[in-house]
């Protein structure tokens, strides 16, 4: 049932904050996140376990055996029997993290290009190592939306959700406004709510971290107020200011430390871990999709005719990027040309060529170590402090820069799909789009079926005339669209319909063999309000 997220203005007393961006469905379950108690290190040693020449085995390398910035695992084998999923049980495995809202028609400034959203989530890792924010923009126009895919455990991506929108939110801000805010702060005053969050029971808030998370925003809208002064900010530069700001501030709050013993763990969790993120500004007509990682934004677009054709908003930062690879390879002397990209990862080790956090690819040498002999003595125990990528000579490598993409809105386009790389990995952007369409308009268009070279048997042709029959007779099982592109996701076959075997297999897989078939999936799909959009849109106007 959608339910609207209540909006917690923040509290300051005595200069400190007592509430900073919460939600009504804020949860403190620590299964859900990869935070740790102070008395535990089981999480920490989870995510610096890699493959380090010690750990590799006689024999092996890291060529052989690449370490945890690889997402591709390996895992021993079982011969497990696959259990039997009734349908209830499969459908409530997929709807166990969805999410709906519906946006207001008029939130009292203007009407709303955006009709409503869906989320929703399906692990591979565990604890799930992607996140998901939306929140709406409550002292400016517009809302954010955004998908984080984590690697290395969740610390990274689990900071950058619950902060990003914040740096992105007061770089929005008037100046006249930060100075309302600085000055409520200096005064003990609460503070005018920046973000209305619209989340999930299960998305997690590490609110222990929120006063050392309020420290650094602050510092940062502080440095706006003193830089900005009645400049009118562009949407573009904000978004990637914020990107690079917040992950300058992960890096340098790793290297200061802090006295308190959770949080000592947590910001080097947090650095040491990392994290690609996909996010959309939607403001009335105009969209601009920031992206940093192999995270990806679909527009889906209804033609006259009634079909789907899928625009791409964001561009992958990995190895099948060939601009990607042209950048890197400028920005590093022409001797390291042949192993700044290696085996199609940076260094040979890392997919994605740009996130947040991963600071072993940015820190030079005698930084990391100084980081390390002065942090905690079980953190110089594991091996993977003593580990540096191999070709490692003039750092950064890598960087949080996010490729902004702006796009001018047009009645025909219907919704927005931001999705983490599962879901790229298992579905062509045009089958997501014309998945989610179908789903939306309820029409199932009745077009030839292809089996895709595959030979087919009579018995086989029959199942899928009966299962288009069933399709189109019926309404659909899921009430929420990402949901629904999820379970195409999973449970497609070769003839691009859900197989509920398929399905059952795929879901009851044990943690130790669903990461080697699947990855996490992430998806949130943003519907527009055409008609809205149709009246925004100038004369002559588009891209």
């Amino acid at each position: 049932m959608p339910v609207t997220s209540h909006i917690f203005t923040t509290a300051i007393r005595n200069g400190e904050i007592r509430k900073f961006g919460t939600s009504a469905f804020q949860s403190h379950n620590r299964n859900l996140c990869c935070s740790l108690p102070p008395h535990s290190l089981k999480t920490l040693h989870a995510l610096l376990k890699t493959a380090s020449p010690t750990t590799l085995g006689s024999g092996s390398s890291i060529k052989d055996n690449p370490p945890w910035y690889i997402k591709k695992q390996s895992y021993r084998t079982t011969s497990q029997q696959y259990y039997n999923l009734t349908r209830p049980q499969v459908n409530s495995i997929l709807k166990a993290n969805e999410y709906r809202f519906k946006v207001p028609e008029f939130d009292g400034k203007n009407v709303s290009s955006i009709l409503g959203f869906d989320s929703s989530q399906l692990a591979a890792n565990v604890p799930i190592e992607d996140r998901r924010s939306v929140a709406t923009c409550l002292q400016t126009r517009g809302m954010l939306f955004g998908v984080f895919d984590g690697h290395a455990g969740c610390a990274c991506a689990q900071a950058v959700c619950e902060r990003l929108f914040y740096y992105i939110a007061v770089s929005l801000l008037p100046h006249k406004t930060l100075l309302e805010v600085e000055n409520a702060v200096e005064n003990g005053r609460a503070v005018l709510p920046i973000l209305q969050w619209h989340k999930h029971p299960n998305d997690y808030f590490s609110k222990e971290a929120s006063k050392l998370y309020f420290s650094s925003l602050r510092t940062y809208w502080q440095e706006l107020i003193d830089l900005n002064a009645g400049v009118q900010p562009d949407t573009q530069e904000v978004l990637i200011n914020a990107f690079k700001r917040l992950d300058n501030d992960i890096s340098l709050e790793a290297q200061v430390g802090d006295p308190n013993y959770f949080l000592n763990y947590w910001v080097l969790q947090v650095a040491f871990s990392g994290s690609t993120a996909c996010v959309a500004h939607i403001d009335g007509a105009d969209i601009q999709v920031a992206n940093t990682g192999d995270s990806r934004a679909v527009l889906g677009v209804q033609e006259e005719d009634g079909s789907w054709t899928a625009v791409t908003l964001s561009n992958d930062h990995n190895a099948q990027n060939e601009d990607e690879i042209k950048r890197i390879r400028s920005q590093h002397p022409k001797n390291e040309e042949k192993t700044v990209v290696k085996q199609d990862r940076l260094l040979g080790l890392l997919m994605p060529f740009r996130a947040f956090g991963d600071v072993k690819f940015k820190w030079s040498i005698e930084l990391q170590k100084m980081v390390l002999e002065s942090g905690p003595d079980q953190l110089n125990e594991n091996e993977h402090t003593k580990f540096i990528p191999p070709n490692y000579h003039t750092p950064p490598y890598l960087t949080a820069k996010p490729e902004v993409i702006h796009h001018r809105l047009r009645p025909q386009d219907k919704f927005l799909v931001l999705g983490t790389d599962g879901l790229w990995e298992t579905m062509h952007r045009q089958e997501v789009v014309r998945v989610v369409g179908e789903y939306l308009t309820g029409v199932h268009l009745q077009q030839p079926i292809s089996v895709g070279g595959y030979k087919v048997t009579l018995g086989q042709m029959q199942g899928l005339l009966m299962e288009r029959k069933a399709r189109s007779s019926s309404v659909f099982e899921d009430q929420n669209a990402a949901t629904h592109l999820i379970r195409h996701a999973v449970g497609n076959n070769e003839f691009g319909v859900v197989d509920h075997k398929r399905l059952c297999k795929m879901l009851s897989l044990p943690e130790e063999l669903a990461r080697m078939y699947r990855d996490d999936i992430t998806i949130i799909v943003v519907q527009f309000n055409s008609h809205v959009i149709g009246a925004q849109s100038n004369p002559g106007g588009g891209e």
